[in-house]
């Protein structure tokens, strides 16, 4: 909502008691429409994270043809102006403008939108049009001595530097000589010097505010990591020939895995549930009724006498063996996420202490979870319709809990299922209380709902990346996606231990490297299921999952031995997680721009950050092209908008996968090949950083 601020009423006018002025009400004096980030007229808050670059817009115009401004005020959380910059002004016609904010702490910040007339903008474009033309020649530039005249004031009243009031008496001086040509008079007037400062800090007229608008900050973690989900159990599994049985892997073994995920540059360790498992109507290979002894169930059926939520299933170890994970993790610069999934087995406590929070059927018997034709007879749905503060209460203590031992961000499974207005109440106390702890939504369901779990209050979401493949599809969706990043953080998978697409069971290693390489640089935050660097792509029949699926069975695997002999993507992994992390630009999701190419199959994009942006003193762009199926190479041109990448004419590259340089133009020739360059990722060397090179 625009507020105007009015403009000074004389004292005779006060003092006769006259009405205020007419633009203290209503649109303002220059009208302010549009701005964002605003979500929902400001229902909700927009979200950055700390050092974000945060786009800034508005349409903002006035009546006439008088030059206008635009800033942007940006407000720290203690109350005072953290920074005011201007907007640019991106297509006149439609009276758009652009800018940024960059918030540099946590907390609850705002901004506000300050549009007004420029009376030296005003003045130098008339002037530059009349003066050669001898047009109002004197009148011009005495007008041009009451503007500037202005600045001093300003100055002399400490609202400007001296330094501006000493460009401006110059300038007035250089108006009143007469003794000059009316040129050499208005030259200092309107040069670059003066412009700048003034464009920086321009003189103000009918001042109209927006806002302020809410714009919480989080810490970086929000937008940007790297994720490997595992399951605890099988590292370190063993199947006892003697015994005829599987032995569990524990807390114990999963922390020798670290070693290994933060080696390949993760930063997320994420466990699938480890809680005790039910025996009720326990799920066996593949999904299965027919249940081996020695089969371990689904983690996902929550609950047995051994305890529920807050418990630890006895075959991994105890909540000491946990808290020595978490301790390991954090040596290694790893946090760790728990899969929290709020549902049941037939036997966890709460079916017997609160039966009111399940729903039961008409023959009496409590509802198991269905998603026709799949049926999960070993998990029982929780209700929040019977008493819902009671529950509420309960699953909040239960994330207390974790939270407690180190947990610091929550993977949750099926959010969608349980009621928005839960997801409000418990992400607010929790953003109150702990606002280093972050959720993620598995949420694999309607735009809607997903959109609505963001602005709620998760931090990030799973996405539709899994089935999204040719360049169109892709493109559009990044475009979607930086068009509600105010409030819903993507994070890219490209398999997952439930998700196994034709696309990549019908591609191999071609497949898994496209997908990786596409996930890594698209978005800020991306995963992988443990498994992924031995390209695990056999599907169950008739199923869009892996067979044998982990959450039936335990999985160990030959990490080294795939390694030593060269079937594993970890190096591919380890590499793309380092260039993530060198280059700020791939850090950040709005500064994506698309590009084209002659073969509409293949995908150029570039990410790119300005100097003041990068915490390095240098900018940063990264351009990727990278073919999207895996079945056939690309050679032909690609197009490249320079501007979006802040270079013109020709300027080097190294590829940092292969560690190439190249001499692009605007139009340079690319040759992929699936297996042997399936994708460019491309720094542009920029002259003004070679020495970080």
């Amino acid at each position: 909502m625009s507020q105007p601020t009015d403009p000074p009423r004389s004292a005779a006018s006060q003092a006769a008691g006259q009405r205020p002025s007419p633009w203290s009400a209503g649109v303002g004096r220059v009208p302010i429409m549009g701005v964002s980030p605003v979500v929902d007229g400001g229902r909700f808050p927009a979200r950055a994270t700390v050092g974000e670059t945060v786009p800034v817009g508005a349409n903002a115009f006035r009546e006439g043809h008088d030059a206008m401004g635009v800033q942007v005020v940006l407000t720290a959380p203690d109350g005072s102006e953290h920074s005011r910059s201007p907007l640019t002004s991106t297509n006149p016609g439609l009276d758009l403008w652009a800018g940024s904010v960059r918030p540099d702490a946590e907390g609850p910040w705002t901004f506000s939108i300050e549009a007004f007339s420029a009376p030296y903008d005003t003045w130098v474009h008339n002037a530059e049009i009349k003066v050669p033309a001898g047009i109002d020649t004197d009148l011009m530039l005495t007008e041009g001595v009451h503007v500037l005249t202005r600045v001093v004031e300003e100055a002399e009243a400490g609202a400007r530097p001296a330094a501006d009031a000493t460009l401006a008496r110059a300038a007035i001086d250089s108006l009143r000589n007469h003794a000059l040509s009316p040129e050499s008079r208005l030259a200092p007037a309107i040069a670059a010097d003066l412009r700048e400062v003034l464009h920086q800090r321009p003189l103000r007229d009918g001042v109209t505010v927006s806002g302020p608008h809410a714009l919480v900050v989080q810490r970086p973690r929000a937008l940007y990591g790297s994720w490997y989900e595992f399951f605890p159990r099988s590292e370190g599994a063993r199947f006892d020939a003697q015994h005829g049985g599987w032995i569990s892997g524990t807390l114990r073994t999963a922390a020798g895995a670290l070693d290994r995920i933060a080696a390949m540059g993760f930063d997320v360790a994420y466990l699938t549930p480890i809680h005790p498992i039910g025996t009720t109507f326990r799920k066996g290979r593949n999904n299965t009724l027919e249940v081996h002894p020695g089969d371990p169930g689904s983690p996902y059926a929550i609950g047995s006498a051994d305890g529920g939520h807050d418990a630890i299933h006895p075959d991994l170890g105890t909540l000491e063996d946990f808290d020595a994970f978490v301790g390991r993790a954090r040596e290694l610069g790893l946090e760790v996420a728990l899969d929290i999934a709020l549902q049941c087995s037939p036997d966890h406590p709460w079916v017997a202490e609160h039966p009111e929070w399940f729903s039961v059927r008409a023959d009496g018997t409590i509802a198991y979870a269905e998603n026709p034709p799949k049926k999960y007879q070993d998990i029982y749905p929780l209700s929040f319709d019977a008493d819902y503060e009671g529950l509420y209460a309960a699953i909040r203590d239960v994330l207390e809990h974790w939270v407690e031992h180190g947990v610091t961000l929550f993977r949750v499974d099926n959010p969608h299922t349980k009621p928005v207005r839960f997801w409000e109440e418990l992400l607010a106390e929790f953003a109150e209380k702990h606002p280093e702890v972050i959720f993620l939504a598995e949420a694999f369901t309607r735009p809607t709902m997903m959109h609505t779990l963001g602005k709620v209050g998760f931090h990030q979401s799973y996405t539709y990346y899994t089935w999204r493949h040719t360049p169109e599809e892709l493109r559009e969706y990044l475009e979607e996606l930086v068009e509600s990043s105010p409030y819903m953080r993507p994070s890219f998978w490209p398999t997952t231990h439930d998700i196994l697409t034709p696309f990549m069971s019908g591609g191999g290693r071609r497949a898994f490297t496209l997908r990786a390489i596409l996930a890594a640089t698209l978005v800020p935050t991306w995963g992988v299921y443990s498994g992924y660097e031995l390209v695990e792509d056999v599907p169950r029949p008739g199923a869009e999952e892996q067979i044998d699926n982990e959450k039936y069975e335990f999985r160990p695997r030959d990490w080294a031995g795939a390694l030593r002999e060269g079937r594993s993507l970890e190096p591919l992994l380890t590499r793309l997680n380092t260039i993530r992390r060198d280059h700020p630009a791939l850090q950040q999701l709005t500064d994506i721009a698309f590009h084209t190419a002659d073969d509409d199959q293949l995908l150029v994009f570039s990410k790119h950050l300005a100097a003041d942006a990068t915490g390095t003193g240098a900018p940063d762009t990264v351009i990727v092209a990278s073919l999207t199926a895996h079945d056939r190479g690309s050679w032909g041109t690609v197009h490249l908008d320079l501007g979006a990448l802040g270079v013109s004419g020709e300027f080097e590259v190294e590829d940092l996968l292969t560690g190439e340089r190249f001499t692009w133009g605007e139009h340079p020739y690319v040759g992929l090949d699936p297996d042997s360059r399936p994708a460019h990722i491309l720094r542009i060397i920029h002259p003004e950083e070679t020495h970080h090179a």
